[in-house]
């Protein structure tokens, strides 16, 4: 029953790297007082300013009731600002606040200084860890 080896689980290293990963950035963004899903949406807005909550669920590939909740303690941070569309109430507008911009001067150097963390990978090793992940995540069923 090698199959149900845990040394043979691509799974389970992608479980154990994400945790690892997660633990990494909490200290650098602890200091700005996030977490990493509300980093996440940060960057999303970063890239692409005003857009619906659709928009940001696409980018982020956050769940729907996870994404909300990321929300709410964004706004309570004044780091967004969420607001209904004029057209349709029902479509939700979220811009960043001159706070939340002002956090992406703050977490300019975080991607730095994670990848200072990682010992022993090469730009083209990371580079194809990338693809060969992106691949793996198209790869798998949607839900």
């Amino acid at each position: 029953m090698d199959q149900l080896k845990l040394s043979n689980q691509i799974c389970h290293r992608y479980y154990v790297a994400s945790n690892a990963i997660t633990r990494a950035y909490r200290p650098l963004l602890d200091k700005l007082g996030i977490t990493y899903p509300q980093y996440v949406v940060l960057m999303a807005l970063w890239e692409t300013d005003n857009v619906d909550v659709k928009f940001i669920k696409q980018k982020t590939q956050i769940d729907g009731g996870a994404l909300s909740l990321i929300l709410k303690k964004l706004c309570d941070k004044s780091l967004i600002e969420v607001t209904a569309s004029e057209q349709d109430k029902r479509i939700k507008h979220v811009k960043l606040t001159a706070n939340g911009w002002q956090m992406q001067q703050d977490a300019s150097s975080i991607p730095d200084q994670l990848a200072c963390q990682v010992k022993n990978i090469s730009e083209e090793e990371f580079t194809l860890l990338k693809v060969l992940t992106d691949k793996v995540i198209a790869n798998l069923p949607k839900t």
